[in-house]
């Protein structure tokens, strides 16, 4: 069932996190933003949301990291439940498509329950302040790519992040499939 994260927080703070990553290494938000601002996604390796526009997400990505935006890719999906979206399967994933972003691993989901993530794609744009800018769709694509002339709306938002610092005022969320989130006990 798909999912429908909230509209924007404007001014929301982002929180800091450290997760690894599947280049190795680990990240904190310190070390992925930029001097334009922030994009953060929360996506993962079997969502047919994901899959059905990852061209258009790393495609955007690498314009707007040209805009001097920090871009990353956090996955949170509880993997005992779903084995595609593993740490080993998001590395082969990250290899496969030549992401130019880092792709972090949220193991615990405190940084998903944090953020208060919904869905896969969901889409975090900051301003240089780490203050919520954006929260919506990277295009009209839902579960099958739209037509390759869709508006780029996350890209376009996130321009005028880079330029002015303040996201557009009318955004349509994103859509996706929830977080698979553990079971508690």
């Amino acid at each position: 069932m798909a999912a429908v994260p909230p509209t924007c927080d404007f001014g929301w703070q982002a929180p800091e996190f450290s997760l690894p990553a599947t280049d190795g290494k680990t990240y904190t938000l310190s070390d992925i933003q930029g001097p334009n601002g922030t994009l953060i996604m929360f996506i993962c390796n079997h969502c047919p949301y994901v899959l059905a526009v990852l061209d258009r997400i790393l495609r955007d990505a690498r314009a707007l990291q040209k805009l001097g935006i920090g871009v990353v890719a956090i996955s949170s999906n509880d993997v005992t439940a779903y084995p595609q979206d593993s740490f080993e399967n998001m590395a082969a994933m990250a290899s496969e498509h030549g992401f130019s972003f880092p792709y972090l691993y949220d193991e615990s989901q405190a940084v998903a329950r944090a953020y208060d993530a919904a869905c896969t794609p969901d889409f975090f744009g900051f301003n240089a302040k780490r203050e919520l800018q954006y929260r919506g769709r990277l295009d009209a694509s839902r579960k099958e790519a739209g037509p390759a002339d869709l508006r780029r709306d996350l890209n376009e938002a996130m321009k005028q992040v880079a330029e002015t610092a303040q996201g557009p005022m009318d955004q349509i969320p994103s859509m996706g499939c929830s977080i698979k989130w553990k079971e508690t006990p």
